[in-house]
């Protein structure tokens, strides 16, 4: 019996715990699971309860981790435990690149699928799911079955939180590169629509982009940004004597075991803030790492104990184009309450997948982390519930804690198609989650 929690650290529930090996011990662990049912779990890094199940099984898949590449084609069969970060430590060395990649590489294959996950390339390649070639799940009644993307329930799998079944691996597509190092421009922009406007104007020359804002500024600096844009770069481009696909990532920070809570507050972000938006001067082709360029979180170790023991709280929506005032909305509201932010991005959707509970869709997406013992914070997010939810917009259950069954019925239209789908292939009702009892799923 363990105590868990998400990657928050808020609303810990207690499940028993069990670590399969092999697929053949996914589904034994299946079969017998007791009438709470059962859910598999990666790394712990969904924010919120997505991989907990109060009284019931969680399956810990971090040991299902073989793989193989096709170095011609780039096609990588992997395990649904094995991280990110371990196959990018392999793959690099051999000239391909993860598809997709969100802002930490400390999530497993099968969370990637589950999650769908989008990284700074989502308005180029899509997210995770677009990439995914076939899957091989552990069913409800303990047998196995291979989808692909002919298959309905394959895009229910893709973004459904594990709640079809366990992924215990999946076949997808790299991407060739010829170094591990990442060609990069910073810019700095003086407000929130000189952020859109600029990132309307240029994203699509890029790959990769992602804004920073400044949560804290306000008035004729509301929503200033950082801009980061960047393509993996050639080998001519690297300076003389570089090793091209020299890949070794680490930790080189790791936070205290305890913080106080407060310690992020109106004083200490809003100083970073104007450190980080100076710091970061204007520049075009700088050479970068992998690393920092898309994990820079990733360099301290167990960063989410900084917001004390109170947790925090992640927020992520998306609103369509032609809704950017439902977003200028939020970030002044934000403003003018002092809200605390450490990591405020901004990102530009492409299409997203078939998936009927995928988070994507074309539009902007803003993501921020909130300390969770804020007054009036419930509050607050409930009425940016009803701001998204008229936009025609969303919330991510992958980052989720607090949303209600109401608001995921209103921002997933598509959410019976997915329930019939899911009861088709679940009968009984097997698969479970904390985030499926409260969200009604």
């Amino acid at each position: 019996m363990t105590l868990l929690t998400g990657w928050g650290r808020t609303a810990p529930t207690v499940a028993r715990v069990a670590r399969p090996r092999s697929s053949e011990e996914v589904a034994e662990l299946v079969r017998r699971a007791s009438e709470r049912g059962v859910v598999p779990r990666g790394l712990g890094r969904a924010y919120g309860d997505a991989a907990q199940n109060a009284g019931g099984l969680v399956l810990d898949c971090t040991g299902l981790t073989t793989w193989s590449l096709d170095e011609s084609t780039g096609l990588v069969t992997a395990g649904a435990g094995i991280s990110l970060h371990d196959l990018m430590t392999a793959l690099v060395s051999k000239g391909w690149f993860v598809p997709v990649t969100p802002g930490t590489r400390h999530v497993t294959v099968g969370g990637a699928v589950a999650a769908d996950v989008h990284g700074k390339n989502h308005h180029v390649d899509s997210s995770f799911g677009a990439h995914v070639r076939s899957l091989t799940l552990v069913t409800a009644d303990g047998g196995s079955r291979t989808v692909t993307p002919a298959d309905e329930l394959f895009w229910a799998t893709v973004g459904g939180m594990g709640l079809t079944g366990v992924i215990v691996e999946a076949v997808f597509q790299c991407v060739p590169i010829e170094t591990s190092r990442v060609r990069v421009d910073v810019e700095r922009t003086r407000d929130l629509d000189h952020t859109l406007e600029t990132m309307t104007a240029t994203d699509d020359r890029y790959r990769y982009t992602v804004a920073w804002i400044d949560l804290l500024a306000s008035g004729a600096r509301l929503g200033r940004s950082v801009l980061t844009r960047g393509d993996h770069a050639s080998r001519a481009e690297l300076p003389r004597g570089t090793e091209p696909l020299a890949f070794a990532p680490r930790t080189r920070l790791k936070a205290p075991p305890w913080a106080p809570n407060g310690l992020l507050n109106p004083l200490t972000v809003r100083a970073f803030n104007e450190a980080w938006y100076r710091k970061s001067r204007p520049a075009t082709g700088l050479i970068q790492e992998i690393g920092p360029f898309f994990h820079p979180l990733d360099f301290v170790e167990g960063w989410n104990r900084v917001y004390g023991s109170n947790g925090f709280v992640q927020y992520q929506f998306v609103v369509p184009f032609g809704q950017e005032a439902t977003l200028r909305r939020i970030v002044s509201r934000l403003s003018a309450e002092g809200v605390v932010s450490f990591l405020t991005v901004l990102k530009r959707f492409g299409p997203g997948t078939p998936g009927m509970l995928s988070f994507p869709m074309p539009g902007w997406t803003l993501a921020l982390d909130i300390p969770a013992g804020r007054v009036g914070l419930a509050r607050l997010l409930r009425e940016f519930d009803e701001w998204v939810m008229e936009a025609g917009g969303r919330l991510y259950l992958a980052k989720d804690s607090r949303m209600s069954a109401q608001a995921l019925a209103t921002m997933y239209p598509r959410l019976d198609e997915w329930r019939k789908i899911r009861d088709e292939a679940d009968q009984g009702g097997v698969f479970r989650s904390d985030l499926a009892r409260r969200l009604a799923l």
